[in-house]
């Protein structure tokens, strides 16, 4: 029985090791993982299949999974959720693989994102049993976009950032811009609530008037694009990177065309899919910007060997891994 003990203890630490050592692609693979995640739920919703399984945690009364009478919704339905199964396999890996790095900010962060994920799992299931309620499918896809904000600063520590000084104005420019986005996202759920696409046919809307929330929508995002281009224009004369900005701004124009064009063409499903993961572009790339300028990269041979917290040199840290866009152009 010993034997068997110790063996199974080390194949454990082996495994652990092993996963260690890979932290930085499980890192990117929890950030992937949760942006499909909201696509594929957008077209649970956009192919009407939001209660392809009618109840929750089964499919139906009598089995975990769907019968030939549920159709092709089931199966939509179902695929979903077993893609979420995937992303705790994904997010148990990461956790396992942080807990051997021995950080214990990169800990933290793992385990709250793998705690959003049965929170997720748990979400979801009401939002099947209050029969796609628009309000609970709009927290449901707020808390998505939250765990790929959660996963974006996790691999902004990794990359050997650690907390270092920044100018007061551009860290309150960074926080605007920030809780403009947030206001942009929550409205966008707003506007999805009160339009079609509900998920089912007879699923009921928030009964808001859709041009009005859109207005208001359209209004913030503008506000949020104002702030972006000043504090872009901060960062450039402060001499910091302006990358994760361009990239901001990039995803910002294109998801407003994008939704500018699905407004005046009746939402095509295409066009709404595009969206969403506009959506979850936005949250990834705003939490950049705001980590970017909170804690600026220390380059070069200071990262590698400062020995400061959060720094790659730390003992018994990750291994240094390349910062998100540190090798791009500076401006």
């Amino acid at each position: 029985m010993g034997v068997i003990v110790g063996a199974l203890r080390s194949l454990a630490d082996r495994l652990a090791d092993w996963l260690g050592a890979r932290l930085w692609p499980l890192a990117w693979a929890t950030l992937v993982a949760n942006v499909v995640l909201v696509v594929t739920g957008g077209a649970v919703r956009l192919t009407g299949s939001g209660l392809g399984c009618p109840t929750w945690p089964r499919c139906t009364d009598s089995s975990f999974t769907p019968h030939g009478s549920l159709g092709v919704h089931g199966a939509i339905e179902f695929g979903n959720r077993m893609l979420t199964g995937a992303l705790v396999v994904i997010a148990v890996a990461t956790f396992v693989a942080a807990w051997v790095s021995l950080r214990r900010d990169v800990r933290v962060l793992a385990f709250l994102i793998a705690l959003g994920i049965p929170a997720q799992i748990i979400i979801g299931g009401f939002t099947v049993l209050s029969d796609l309620n628009p309000w609970v499918v709009s927290f449901h896809l707020l808390c998505s976009l939250a765990i790929i904000g959660l996963s974006v600063v996790f691999l902004h520590r990794l990359s050997g950032f650690g907390p270092g000084p920044s100018p007061g104005p551009l860290r309150t420019l960074a926080w605007l811009a920030f809780a403009a986005a947030w206001v942009v996202l929550y409205l966008g759920t707003v506007v999805t609530g009160s339009g079609p696409h509900a998920g089912d046919a007879d699923a009921a809307r928030n009964g808001l008037d859709p041009l009005q929330v859109s207005q208001l929508h359209a209004d913030f995002v503008f506000l949020f694009l104002g702030l972006c281009v000043g504090l872009y224009l901060a960062v450039r004369l402060a001499g910091r990177s302006t990358l994760p900005l361009r990239v901001l701004l990039v995803v910002i124009v294109l998801q407003g065309a994008v939704g500018f064009v699905q407004y005046f063409t009746d939402l095509p499903v295409i066009l709404v899919a595009f969206h969403m993961l506009g959506a979850a572009l936005v949250s990834a790339s705003v939490t950049w910007v705001l980590v970017s300028v909170l804690e600026p990269v220390a380059t070069g041979r200071a990262a590698r060997g400062s020995g400061e917290p959060g720094t790659a040199s730390e003992p018994g840290t990750v291994p240094h891994s390349p910062p998100l866009g540190a090798d791009a152009g500076q401006r």
